[in-house]
C-alpha cells in the first residue's frame, strides 16, 4: 500500500468538482490518501466548508506557492497528486492511475483528457485502445502525479513559478537527466470541461512568468517536448 498525498486548490466562490475529486480519491482500496485542500475565497466570498480545507486565502493567490505549502512534508509520502477543482474523474480513479504509472515505470505522470474536455495541448488527448504513453511532456494540471524518487527534483516549486505555466518544459529536462520516465496514462482519463482554462487569472501576467521563468532554467522547445516515446496496448 502507497502513502498518496493530494494537495488541491478550490474555487470556493464559483461552481466547482472538488467534492467529488476528494470523496472518489478518499474511496481509494489499495492506497492510505492524505488530502489538504485550499479554498481561493476572494473577498471572503462563497463555499470554504469543504472537508480537509487547511487554508483559506481571500486575496489574489498564485497556484504553486500555496501548494508548497500544503507539500512541505511531500519526501514522506509515495506519491504526491496535485490537484486543480475542475475535473471529473472515474470511480476507481486513484488505484487504476496509480497501478499504470507503477507498471510502466513513470516518476512523473498525468491521466489523458477525455476528447470532449478543454485541451490546450493535444498530446494530452486520450489515445483510444492505448493503456499509457512514454512521454517527454506531462502538463502541470489539472491533474499531476509526482513519484517519491522525483519529489526532491521538482519540489517544491518555489515563489517564481507563479500560475506554474512553463513547468512542463521544464520537467523533461530535470526527469531525464535524472534517468527516470514520465508519461500519460490513457486508460483512466479525466474529463476538464467544467470551466474554461486561464477564466480564473491574466494571461498577460502568467505569460511573462512562463517565459521568465524558462529563461532561468533548462528547458525543451515545444516540438521537442511534444514526443511520445513509447506506446503501451
Amino acid at each position: 500500500m502507497s502513502s498518496v498525498l493530494v494537495a488541491g486548490i478550490y474555487l470556493a466562490d464559483r461552481p466547482n468538482a472538488a467534492g467529488h475529486i476528494l470523496y472518489e480519491l478518499a474511496g481509494s482500496a489499495a492506497h492510505e490518501v492524505t488530502q489538504r485542500w485550499t479554498a481561493l475565497a476572494p473577498g471572503g466570498e462563497g463555499y470554504c466548508d469543504l472537508p480537509c480545507t487547511v487554508a483559506i486565502e481571500v486575496a489574489p493567490a498564485p497556484k504553486f506557492p500555496l501548494i508548497d505549502a500544503m507539500t512541505l512534508d511531500a519526501e514522506e509520502f509515495d506519491w504526491v497528486l496535485i490537484c486543480d477543482d475542475d475535473i471529473e474523474i472515474p470511480e476507481d480513479f486513484l488505484d487504476g492511475f496509480l497501478n499504470l504509472a507503477e507498471r510502466f515505470d513513470f516518476a512523473l505522470c498525468q491521466p489523458a483528457r477525455t476528447a470532449d474536455s478543454y485541451i490546450d495541448h493535444g498530446i494530452v488527448t486520450r489515445m483510444m485502445g492505448l493503456l499509457a504513453r512514454r512521454t517527454r511532456f506531462v502538463e502541470i494540471g489539472p491533474l499531476v502525479a509526482i513519484r517519491r524518487d522525483a519529489i526532491p527534483l521538482l519540489l517544491p516549486f518555489g515563489n517564481d513559478c507563479g500560475m506554474g505555466w512553463g513547468l512542463d518544459f521544464i520537467w523533461p529536462s530535470i526527469i531525464e537527466g535524472a534517468g527516470l520516465r514520465m508519461g500519460i496514462i490513457d486508460a483512466v482519463p479525466v474529463a476538464h470541461r467544467l470551466r474554461r482554462p486561464v477564466a480564473g487569472y491574466d494571461h498577460e501576467t502568467a505569460s511573462r512568468s512562463m517565459f521568465r521563468l524558462m529563461a532561468m532554467h533548462p528547458h525543451l522547445p515545444r516540438d521537442a517536448a511534444f514526443t511520445v516515446l513509447e506506446a503501451y496496448v
